[in-house]
This record gives structure tokens, C-alpha cells and sequence, in this order.
């Protein structure tokens, strides 16, 4: 009797871990398709090439820390307005509060969310993980631009950065896998956590 039971608690464990893992690609699809939360691509965009110079579109900047993530990010500039097509840079500083080197990773969203996939990054320190050292600040480039595609009824985007700790992370980040596979589980993880850091 109980060998059978340790053997439902077993195949129990292996199915949430096999329906984390299926939500990944699942939760692309439907961000896809319905711009919920407003994700966006962790992908380096080719240069645009054409302008649109007959409307501006409103680009604010926000960010915040999950949980307990010791991290302070901010744009030097809290929004810029821009014309579709047209490349434009912004600046953000990173500082690590605590008192032991960390890494971060930064996971952009962008709203409304159905405007997600006009916003294209050439830089963007989302790209990679961010190691810190204690108390260090650093600087990050921000390069984007808004499509010309964009609905013209949007003047207005709002790209934000959430902003985890990831130096002790159950889900390290391997070679086998692309960034853009990391942050969709690492970001599964926390927002349904099933195994892994637990939102405080």
C-alpha cells in the first residue's frame, strides 16, 4: 500500500514538472496572440528602414524589483517622445543595494499590450543576465524604435522592466537553452511557482 502511494506522489511530482515546462512554449503563443502582459521578444531587431515623421509616440520607462531583489534600476530619462522608424537611445543605471555580488536579470514588458510587437530593441541590458558586484552601479544603453506599423489610435507606450535575483535560482541558465527560453520559465516559475523561488 504505501509502495503504491510513494509511486502516485512520484508520478504526482513529474506532472507538474512536465505542465511547468509544457506552459512555456503555451504562454508564448498566447502572448502572441493576444499581447497579454505585453511580452516582448528577447531578440536583437534589425535596423528599421523607414521613418514615419508625420506623428510622435510617447515611450515611458518604468521599473521595478521582485520580491526581495536588491536592485534599483532607473532611466535617465522617464519618457522620450519619438517617431516611428526612427532610432532612439536611452540610458539606465543599475545598482546592486546589497552588500554580496548578485545577478540580475531584467524581464521587459510593454502596454497596451497588443502594442508589444511594434516596440524593437538593437541593445538592451535584457538581453543577458547583469552581474553585479556588491554595491556597484552600472550603466546600460537602451536602442530602440517603434515600428510604422504601429495603430495610430496608440500615442502612448509604457516599457517596463521587472527585475529579478537570480544568483542563487533553481532554473540556471545553461548554454542548451536561449535567453529567451530562460526568462519564459524563470518568469513561469514566479508568477506559478511549482518548484523554485517563492514570491515574497
Amino acid at each position: 500500500m504505501h509502495k503504491a502511494l510513494i509511486q502516485k506522489l512520484v508520478l504526482t511530482v513529474l506532472g507538474m514538472f512536465a505542465f511547468a515546462f509544457a506552459l512555456v512554449p503555451l504562454y508564448d503563443v498566447f502572448c502572441d496572440i493576444t499581447g497579454l502582459n505585453g511580452k516582448v521578444d528577447l531578440v536583437v531587431a534589425e535596423q528599421s528602414t523607414s521613418v514615419d515623421d508625420s506623428r510622435q509616440v510617447e515611450v515611458s520607462f518604468t521599473t521595478h524589483a521582485k520580491s526581495s531583489a536588491p536592485f534599483q534600476v532607473k532611466a535617465q530619462q522617464y519618457s522620450v517622445s519619438v517617431q516611428p522608424g526612427k532610432l532612439s537611445e536611452v540610458r539606465f543605471v543599475a545598482h546592486n543595494l546589497s552588500d554580496t555580488a548578485r545577478v540580475m536579470q531584467a524581464i521587459p514588458s510593454v502596454s497596451p499590450g497588443q502594442a508589444a510587437k511594434y516596440l524593437h530593441k538593437l541593445a538592451c541590458f535584457c538581453f543577458d543576465q547583469q552581474p553585479l558586484d556588491a554595491n556597484q552601479s552600472m550603466e546600460f544603453v537602451l536602442r530602440f524604435y517603434v515600428d510604422t506599423e504601429l495603430p495610430k489610435d496608440v500615442q502612448e507606450l509604457t516599457l517596463s522592466y521587472t527585475l529579478y535575483d537570480i544568483t542563487e535560482s533553481e532554473t540556471a541558465y545553461s548554454g542548451e537553452q536561449t535567453q529567451s527560453q530562460f526568462v519564459s520559465q524563470y518568469y513561469l516559475i514566479q508568477t506559478n511557482p511549482v518548484r523554485g523561488p517563492q514570491n515574497g
